[in-house]
C-alpha cells in the first residue's frame, strides 16, 4: 500500500491522462498514474490510432508500389507482400511509441501503478489487480478520469476477435481476407476497410444511414465516397446486419435495409464491426463515489472539468465533445492548468478532424449544413488540387479545398478538405480560425511556392473575392 499522498491521481494513460500527468508534473505537482495496460499509451498508441496508421502507411506504399509508380517511370515487376515484415514493423512502431511514454514518465518523475483505479472517494484511489483484490491504495488531493473509450457492441453480432472482429482485431490479422465485410462506414470502418482493400481484400460496407462518414461535410462525402469506389471499396447503404452465423468456415451475416424490408445474406472471411465507440466508466466507483452522469451517458463535468463531486476531475472520452485523441490530450492540459491555478481552456468547435485513407479527409469549424440550419449567411471558396502545380508533381491531384466564411464579415467558419496531405494543411486552418481570421487574411499570407499549402491561399481567395490560379 502506497504511504504517500499525491497531488493528483490520473486514472488511464491514454492520450488524455498520460499527457495531462506529464504537465501536472511540469507544473510541479506530485503524480501518480493507474494504468490497466502493461504499456503506457490507451486505446490509441496500444491498438488503434498509432498501429492503424502504421498499416494505413505501410499499405499505401505497396498500393503505390503496385499501381502509381509506373507513370513517374519507375517500373517494377508486381511487388510482394512481405506480410509478416509488415505486421513486424507495425508491432515496432507501436512498441517504440509506448516506451517513449514511459521515458516521459520516469523524466518527469511520476508514479506508476498497473492495475485498475476505483474512486472509493473524493482523496482516494484503490488499484485492484486482474483477480479484482486491492493492491493499493492511493490518497490524493485531485483524481482526474481519463479511462477513455470502448467499442460499441452491435445487438445479434458477437465479437470473438477471430473471424468477427473489433478495431483491436482488425489489426492482429493472420492474415489478408479474401472477402472482408465493414459494419459501419465511419472514420474507423473506412480507415481500416482500405488498409486491407490496397493488400488485396474484396471489401464490402454496410452502412445504416443512406450515406457514409456522417457529420462530414456533404459535398465533401459525395465525393470521398466516389474515391473510395474507385479504389475498389463495395458500399451498401441504408442497410443493417441483424445477425451474424460464425459457426461455419466464415461468417454468413443477415442483412435488410435500415427503413424495414426483404432479408438477404452476405458471406464474409472476416467481418469487422465499426459501428462507434462508447466511454469506458465500469468499475470506476462512480456511483458510490457520487459523480453524475449526463444525459448521454457520459461524465457530466463543468467548464474547468470538474464533476459534481469536488476534486475529481474527467476528461477526453469519458465526457462531453468529439471522442478524438488529440481533444483529450487538450483536455487533460488544461484541467491540470486549472488545478494548478492557471486559466486553461479548449475550444471544442475548433477540434480538427481526419480520416487517414488516401485520399485524406480533413476539417475544422462548420460544415454546410450546419450553418443553413443554424440560418448563418455564408460564402464558399474552393480550389481543386488539380489546379495546384506541386499536387500535379506529386501526382495526387484528387480532391479539394472548400472555405466557408461569413457572407458579412469574411469571418472563417469551417474549413473542408479532401486530398492527399489533409491532415497536415488543416492546422493552418484551425490556427486561423482560432485567431477569428477572415478569408482574406489566409489568402493575404504569403504561401512557399510551390506547397499544396498554396491551394489553402487559393480557397481563401477564392472566399473572399476572386483566386489567381483559378
Amino acid at each position: 500500500m502506497a504511504n504517500e499522498t499525491f497531488d493528483l491521481v490520473v486514472i488511464g494513460a491514454g492520450p488524455g491522462g498520460y499527457v495531462a500527468a506529464i504537465r501536472a508534473a511540469q507544473l510541479g505537482m506530485k503524480v501518480a498514474m493507474v494504468e490497466k495496460r502493461a504499456t503506457f499509451g490507451g486505446t490509441c498508441l496500444n491498438v488503434g490510432c498509432i498501429p492503424s496508421k502504421a498499416l494505413l502507411q505501410s499499405s499505401h506504399l505497396f498500393e503505390e508500389a503496385g499501381h502509381d509508380l509506373a507513370e513517374h517511370g519507375i517500373v517494377l515487376s508486381p511487388p510482394k507482400l512481405d506480410f509478416a515484415q509488415l505486421m513486424k514493423r507495425k508491432g515496432e512502431v507501436v512498441d517504440a511509441t509506448t516506451k517513449g511514454v514511459a521515458f516521459l514518465f520516469r523524466k518527469n518523475k511520476i508514479t506508476s501503478f498497473q492495475g485498475t483505479g476505483r474512486i472509493d472517494k473524493a482523496g482516494a484511489v484503490s488499484v485492484l489487480g486482474d483477480d479484482g483484490a486491492v493492491k493499493d491504495t492511493l490518497a490524493t488531493k485531485n483524481i482526474l478520469i481519463a479511462s477513455g473509450s470502448e467499442v460499441t457492441p452491435l445487438p445479434g453480432v458477437t465479437v470473438d476477435e477471430k473471424k468477427i472482429v473489433s478495431s483491436t482485431g482488425a489489426l492482429e490479422l493472420a492474415e489478408v481476407p479474401k472477402h472482408l465485410v465493414v459494419v459501419g462506414a465511419g472514420i474507423i470502418g473506412l480507415e481500416l476497410g482500405s488498409v486491407w482493400r490496397r493488400l488485396g481484400a474484396d471489401v464490402t460496407v454496410i452502412e445504416f444511414l443512406d450515406r457514409i462518414t456522417p457529420g462530414v461535410d456533404d459535398e465533401v462525402t459525395k465525393h470521398f465516397q466516389r474515391a473510395l469506389a474507385k479504389q475498389g471499396l463495395t458500399f451498401k447503404l441504408g442497410s443493417k446486419v441483424t445477425k451474424a452465423d460464425a459457426s461455419g468456415q466464415g461468417v454468413t451475416l443477415t442483412v435488410e435495409p435500415s427503413k424495414g424490408g426483404a432479408t438477404e445474406t452476405v458471406q464474409a472471411d472476416i467481418v469487422l464491426v465499426c459501428i462507434g465507440r462508447r466511454p469506458f466508466i465500469e468499475g470506476l466507483g462512480l456511483d458510490k463515489a457520487g459523480v453524475k452522469l449526463s444525459d448521454h451517458g457520459r461524465i457530466a463535468v463543468d467548464a474547468h472539468f470538474q464533476t459534481s463531486v469536488p476534486g475529481i476531475y474527467a476528461i477526453g472520452d469519458v465526457i462531453d465533445g468529439p471522442m478524438l485523441a488529440h481533444k483529450a490530450s487538450e483536455d487533460g492540459v488544461a484541467c491540470v492548468e486549472t488545478i494548478a491555478g492557471q486559466k486553461g481552456h479548449v475550444n471544442w468547435d475548433l477540434v480538427p478532424s481526419i480520416i487517414y485513407t488516401q485520399p485524406e479527409v480533413a476539417w475544422v469549424g462548420k460544415t454546410e449544413e450546419q450553418l443553413k440550419a443554424a440560418g448563418v449567411a455564408y460564402k464558399i471558396g474552393k480550389y481543386p488540387f488539380t489546379a495546384d502545380p506541386r499536387s500535379r508533381a506529386n501526382g495526387a491531384t484528387e480532391g479539394f479545398v472548400k472555405v466557408l466564411a461569413d457572407k458579412a464579415t469574411d469571418k472563417v467558419l469551417g474549413v473542408h478538405i479532401i486530398g492527399a496531405e489533409a491532415g497536415t494543411m488543416i492546422a493552418e486552418a484551425g490556427l486561423a480560425m482560432e485567431f477569428s481570421a477572415s478569408a482574406e487574411d489566409i489568402g493575404r499570407v504569403c504561401h512557399a511556392h510551390p506547397t499544396v499549402n498554396e491551394a489553402m491561399k487559393e480557397a481563401a481567395l477564392a472566399a473572399w473575392e476572386k483566386p489567381i490560379h483559378l
